[in-house]
C-alpha cells in the first residue's frame, strides 16, 4: 500500500486496524494516515492512507490501492455479507488485493474470473503436540477459550501455577488489548489466554497454542470448530521460519485424525457459498427497505445472509406506532437504518438495545435534529468511574463503546469533535483501569518484574530495609536473615524459585558488604545457643559441628550456596576465630593441662581423659588409673586445678555457668545428639531429676543423680566429708549442717541419701528425745578407722579396697577434703550412685528418757512428736537390679557403671560382716554365734601386697 500514492486497507477487527494504523503512522507520520472504525475516527485533512475495519471502508473515496484482509470471512454467517460486498464492489484505481485462505481460490475464480491468484506457502511447520495439563504447558504458549468466564478461570489458574497470564478478547478496547499484549510480548508473563480473536492477524511471539475448548457459540447456537478455523487459530504458533505446535488442554477432547491431517497439511475443503446481502437498498419506505434487505442472492456461489442484528433491530422498531408515525420520507428511513446499525456492544437484551436506538432516533428526528448534549453528557458521566472489578469495568467499557460509536457518526451531535474527544478520554481511562484490574487479578506483578529482568538479562536492583525486608521496583520479594534469603512465604512454589534466583542475583553485593561488617564485628556481638547455634545480634549466622577433637569443633555458616565462595569463607573464618577464642577463654585450665608437655605417664593419660570429659569425670571408671597415679603426677595435676574427690575428679573452675553451658554443647556435638539438653539454672545445689536425659548428661552438667534429685558434685564432696565421721553400720541421723549445705527438707535429704546407697529408716518420737550421737569413727565397736559410710574401707586395710580408686568416705588416700577448693557458682546433674554393701541389721531407735516417758503417760495430747530418719548402709541389691543400675533406667540413656564397687561391698565369695552374705542352705534361721566362734570360723584373708604409692600402706608395714 505504501508504494502507492493513496490506499485503503480493511481489517476484520478494530484491534488489528489499530495495530496497523500505529505502524503506518510511525513510518509515514500521523498526518498522512487516517483510522476509521465504528468506535474511533482519526481523519487528518491530508491523509493519504486509510486504515479501517471492513464495515467502515470508504468505498467512494477513489484510492489507488485497496486491500481487504481475511477475505475467507465471506463465509462467516454473521459478518460474511460485508466481506462479500467488498469482494464484489471494492476496487482500487491501480491495484486491488484480497488476502485470505486457500479455501477461497475456487469462489474467487468463480465470482472474479479475471483475478490473479498468488499462493504463499507457510515457511514454518505446524505440528500436533497432543494433550497437556495447563500447568505443564511450555513457556510462550497461548490458551484459547470461547467464553469470558473460561478465559478468566484459566488466567487465574495460571496466576497460581505460573505467575500469571495476559488476557486478550475481542470485547476489549484497543488500548486494553495492546497493554495486555505488551505484557506478554515484553516477557512479563509467559502465557496468554485469549478468545478466537487471536486468530485474526495478531502477530505474537508464540511457540504453542492450546485449545481449552473445541466448540464455539456463533451467535445462534454452539457448533464445533471447523478445520479451517482451527488452522487459523493454531497458525499463530510459529511465525515466518519458526516452527510451532498446537494441542488441547483442560477438558477439551483431542481432534480427530482427519482434522489433524487437514490442519497440519493445510488441506481444507473449498469454501461453500458466500454470504450475501443486497447493497442496493430502497429507502422510500421502511417496508421497502426491509424487502430490499431480504432480496435473494443474484448469482450462483452466493446465498442470502441470515438476518443480522441491524435488520432485527429495524423490524423491532417498525413495530412501534410512534416510530412508524415519525418515519416519513426517504431521509427518515435512511436515518432509521443508520440508527439500527449501532452495534449491540452492551449485550444486555435485544429489547433493551431496541429501546436505546429508538430513543436516539427520536432525538435525531426532533426539531433540534441532534442528540441533546446534556443527555449524552449524563450518560458518559455515569460511566466515567474507574472503581470496581473486572466485570464492572468491562460493562462500563462496553457501554462506553456505544457512545464512542455515536460520537463518531457525523451529524448526530451538536459538536461531534468535542464529544469524540471526551468519549475517547473516558474510554482510555476505563481501558487503563481494566488493564490494571486484569493485571492485578491474573498477573503477579512481582513475578512479572522478575520474568522481564531474567529474559532481558538485566540485573535487578534490590533494597533491604532495617527489618531485613527485600524489595525490588516496589515489590516485596522476601526477607534477609543473616546471610540467607527467604522468599515471600505467600508465593507459590514455582514463584518462590524465581524469587530466590532473582533476589540472590541482586543481593550479591549487599551480602559481600554485610560479610565485611560481620568479619570486623567485636566478639561481644556473637553468642552461642544451647543447641550449638551461632547468633550475630538477633540472627543465626552458623552453627557448631563436630571437629577433630572435643575442644576444636568446626563451624558451618548459614549462607546461601549461590554466594561467592570468598564471602562464605570469610563468614566461616570469623566464626572459627570466635569459637577458638571462646573455648580458650572458658576452658583455659583444661587447655593449659592439655598442652603441658611436662605431664608424663599415668598423669598424662588421666589428663587426656579429663580433656575428653571436658573437665569432669566420675571417679569409678578411672579408679584404677587414679590408684596407679604416683604422688608426683598427682601433684602436677593438682597444679592445673584438678581435684580428686570421693565421687568425682574435676576442675572446680569449669563448674561455673559459662563453661558448663559450653561443655554441654561440645559434649552434645561429640555424641551427635539431635537435641542437646539445657544446662541447669545457675546457683542451685540440687535440681529435680530430668526425665529422658541422655547418658552422660549429669556428669557433664556437674551433677550426680541421687534418687529424685541431682546434687552438684562439689557439694557432694562436702557432704561426703560430713558423712565420713558417721557410723553408718550403727546408724546415724542427718545433722543440721547436712541439710544446710544441700538446701533440702528432711524427706528430700532421705531420698538423696537413698540414691547415694544408704537405707533411710523413718521414725517418730517425742520432741527433745533425740538419741545420743553414735560414737566417733574408730570408737564404735567393729567400725573401720575411716568410718563405715557406704563404700568406705581404710586404704590398704579392708580386703578388696582400692587405696586411691574407690574413693572411700573416710580419709582414704587421694581424696581431698571439700574445703580444699572454692565451690563454683553453678550446679549440674550427676550419674547414679554406686552400689552399697549390705550392712548389719538396723538397731531400733532408742527409747525416750524416763522424764519424757512420764510426761507422755501423764498427758499424751500435750507431747509433740517429730519425724527423724536413721541412715545405715544399704543392703546389696540382687544381681539383676545391680545390672539394671549399671546399664541405666529406661529413658535415662546408657548409664554405664562408673567403676568400682559401692562402699562396703565385698568381692564375690567374701563373707559379709554383721549379717551380710548368703544364708544357710537348709533354709533354717540361725541365731548369731558367739564372737569367739565367729572369729574361729572366719577364714583368714590372704595378705595383699602393699601399694608402694600409698603412704598409709607404707605406714602399716612399718608398724608391723
Amino acid at each position: 500500500m505504501l508504494s502507492h500514492t493513496s490506499g485503503i486497507m480493511g481489517f476484520p477487527l478494530r484491534l488489528l486496524a489499530r495495530e496497523v494504523y500505529d505502524r503506518v503512522a510511525a513510518m509515514r507520520g500521523p498526518g498522512s494516515v487516517a483510522l476509521l472504525t465504528g468506535e474511533e475516527k482519526i481523519t487528518p485533512k491530508a491523509a493519504q492512507f486509510y486504515i479501517c475495519t471492513v464495515e467502515a471502508m470508504p468505498l467512494d473515496w477513489g484510492a489507488d490501492f485497496i486491500a481487504v484482509d481475511e477475505i475467507q470471512l465471506c463465509a462467516d454467517p454473521d459478518r460474511g455479507h460485508v466481506f462479500t460486498d467488498r469482494l464484489l464492489r471494492a476496487r482500487g484505481r491501480k491495484e486491488t488485493l484480497f488476502l485470505g485462505s486457500e479455501t477461497m481460490r475456487g469462489r474467487i475464480a468463480q465470482l472474479l474470473p479475471g483475478a490473479k491468484i498468488v499462493t504463499r506457502p507457510r515457511l514454518s511447520t505446524l505440528s500436533w503436540a497432543g494433550e497437556r495439563k495447563i500447568s505443564r504447558l511450555p513457556p510462550r504458549s497461548a490458551i484459547v477459550a470461547f467464553s469470558a468466564d473460561q478465559v478468566y478461570g484459566i488466567a487465574e489458574l495460571l496466576r497460581r501455577r505460573k505467575g500469571g497470564a495476559a488476557v486478550v478478547m475481542g470485547a476489549l478496547s484497543p488500548r486494553t488489548r495492546n497493554a495486555q499484549v505488551a505484557l506478554y510480548q515484553n516477557g512479563d508473563v509467559e502465557h496468554l489466554v485469549a478468545t478466537d480473536a487471536i486468530g485474526m492477524g495478531l502477530n505474537l511471539d508464540l511457540s504453542h497454542v492450546a485449545f481449552a475448548g473445541t466448540v464455539k457459540f456463533d451467535g445462534r447456537r454452539p457448533r464445533p470448530l471447523t478445520p479451517s478455523e482451527i488452522a487459523q487459530i493454531a497458525g499463530r504458533a510459529g511465525r515466518h521460519r519458526a516452527d510451532g505446535t498446537f494441542g488441547v488442554t483442560g477438558e477439551a477432547a483431542p481432534f480427530s485424525d482427519d482434522v489433524l491431517e487437514q490442519v497440519t497439511t493445510h488441506s481444507f475443503a473449498p469454501a461453500g457459498p458466500l454470504e450475501w446481502r443486497n447493497a442496493a437498498l430502497e429507502f422510500g419506505t421502511a417496508p421497502a427497505l426491509i424487502a430490499s434487505l431480504e432480496a435473494p442472492a443474484p448469482r450462483p456461489g452466493l446465498r442470502r445472509a441470515r438476518e443480522a442484528d441491524d435488520l432485527l433491530a429495524l423490524r423491532e422498531l417498525w413495530l412501534d406506532p410512534e416510530i412508524r408515525e415519525m418515519t416519513r420520507g426517504g431521509a427518515a428511513v435512511r436515518r432509521l437504518w443508520d440508527v439500527c446499525q449501532i452495534p449491540d456492544f452492551r449485550k444486555v437484551s435485544a429489547a433493551e438495545h431496541a429501546r436505546l436506538i429508538a430513543r436516539i432516533y427520536r432525538f435525531l428526528l426532533s426539531p433540534e435534529g441532534a442528540i441533546p448534549s446534556d443527555w449524552i453528557a449524563g450518560e458518559i458521566a455515569r460511566l466515567d468511574r474507574t472503581e470496581g472489578g473486572i466485570d464492572a469495568l468491562s460493562r462500563r467499557l462496553a457501554h462506553m463503546r456505544t457512545w464512542s460509536y455515536v460520537a463518531n457518526r457525523g451529524g448526530w451531535l451538536a459538536d461531534p469533535s468535542e464529544w469524540r474527544g471526551r468519549a475517547r478520554e473516558v474510554e482510555d481511562r476505563l481501558s487503563d483501569a481494566l488493564h490494571l484490574a486484569l493485571t492485578r487479578e491474573f498477573v503477579d506483578r512481582r513475578t512479572s518484574v522478575l520474568m522481564r529482568r531474567l529474559k532481558d538479562r538485566e540485573s535487578l536492583v534490590a533494597e533491604v530495609d532495617e527489618t531485613g525486608a527485600v524489595t525490588a521496583e516496589g515489590e516485596h520479594l522476601g526477607r534477609v536473615e543473616g546471610f540467607r534469603f527467604t522468599p515471600d512465604p505467600g508465593a507459590a512454589p514455582e514463584e518462590r524459585r524465581r524469587l530466590q534466583a532473582a533476589a540472590l542475583g541482586a543481593l550479591q553485593g549487599w551480602f559481600a558488604h554485610r560479610a565485611d561488617r560481620f568479619y570486623n564485628a567485636p566478639d561481644g556481638e556473637i553468642e552461642l545457643t544451647e543447641q550449638g547455634g551461632l547468633i550475630w545480634g538477633e540472627v543465626a549466622v552458623g552453627r557448631l559441628e563436630p571437629g577433630a577433637d572435643v575442644l576444636t569443633p568446626t563451624v558451618r555458616a548459614f549462607a546461601e550456596e549461590s554466594l561467592d565462595p570468598s564471602v562464605i569463607q570469610k563468614i566461616e573464618r570469623r566464626l572459627g576465630h570466635w569459637v577458638t577464642r571462646r573455648v580458650a577463654a572458658l576452658f583455659a585450665p583444661l587447655v593449659a593441662m592439655r598442652d603441658d608437655e611436662a605431664l608424663k605417664g599415668m598423669a598424662k593419660g588421666l589428663a587426656f581423659q579429663l580433656v575428653e570429659g571436658l573437665g569432669v569425670l566420675e571417679r569409678r571408671p578411672i579408679a584404677e588409673d587414679v590408684k596407679a597415679l604416683d604422688q608426683e603426677g598427682r601433684a602436677a595435676l593438682r597444679r592445673h586445678g584438678v581435684r580428686f574427690g570421693q565421687h568425682s575428679v574435676f576442675m572446680p573452675l569449669l563448674l561455673k555457668p559459662a563453661p558448663t553451658r559450653m561443655r554441654l554443647v561440645l559434649w552434645g556435638l561429640k555424641e551427635r545428639l539431635d537435641e542437646i539438653p539445657s544446662a541447669p539454672p545457675p546457683g542451685l545445689v540440687t535440681i529435680p531429676k530430668v526425665e529422658g536425659a541422655p547418658a552422660g548428661f549429669w556428669i557433664r552438667s556437674g551433677y550426680r543423680l541421687a534418687g529424685a534429685r541431682a546434687i552438684r558434685i562439689d557439694m557432694l564432696e562436702r557432704l561426703a566429708d560430713l558423712l565420713r565421721d558417721r557410723d553408718a553400720r550403727a546408724g546415724f541421723e542427718a545433722a543440721a549442717e547436712m541439710l544446710s549445705i544441700t538446701g533440702l527438707t528432711l524427706e528430700q535429704f532421705a531420698d538423696l541419701m537413698g540414691g547415694l546407697g544408704y537405707d533411710a529408716q523413718r521414725g517418730e518420737r517425742p520432741k527433745g528425745a533425740r538419741a545420743p550421737e553414735a560414737k566417733a569413727a574408730g570408737d564404735a565397736p567393729g567400725s573401720n578407722a575411716a568410718g563405715d559410710a557406704p563404700g568406705s574401707n581404710a586404704a590398704g586395710d579392708a580386703p578388696g579396697s582400692n587405696a586411691a580408686g574407690d574413693a572411700p568416705a573416710g580419709a582414704a588416700p587421694g581424696v581431698e577434703p571439700a574445703g580444699a577448693e572454692a565451690a563454683p557458682a553453678q550446679e549440674a546433674p550427676a550419674e547414679p550412685a554406686p552400689e552399697p554393701e549390705p550392712g548389719p541389721e538396723q538397731e531400733p531407735a532408742p527409747e525416750p528418757g524416763p522424764e519424757i516417758a512420764a510426761e507422755a503417760a501423764a498427758d499424751p495430747a500435750t507431747v509433740e512428736t517429730e519425724v527423724f530418719y536413721t541412715f545405715t548402709i544399704a543392703r546389696r541389691p540382687p544381681r539383676h537390679q545391680r545390672r539394671e543400675a549399671r546399664e541405666g533406667a529406661p529413658g535415662e540413656g546408657r548409664n554405664r557403671r562408673e567403676g568400682g564397687k559401692p562402699r562396703g561391698e565385698k568381692r564375690r565369695g567374701d563373707a559379709a560382716e554383721g549379717g551380710g552374705g548368703r544364708g544357710p542352705k537348709d533354709g533354717k534361721k540361725r541365731g548369731p554365734k558367739p564372737e569367739a566362734a565367729q572369729a574361729a570360723e572366719k577364714p583368714r584373708r590372704p595378705e595383699k601386697a602393699p601399694d608402694p604409692d600409698s603412704p598409709f600402706a607404707i605406714l602399716s608395714q612399718l608398724k608391723r
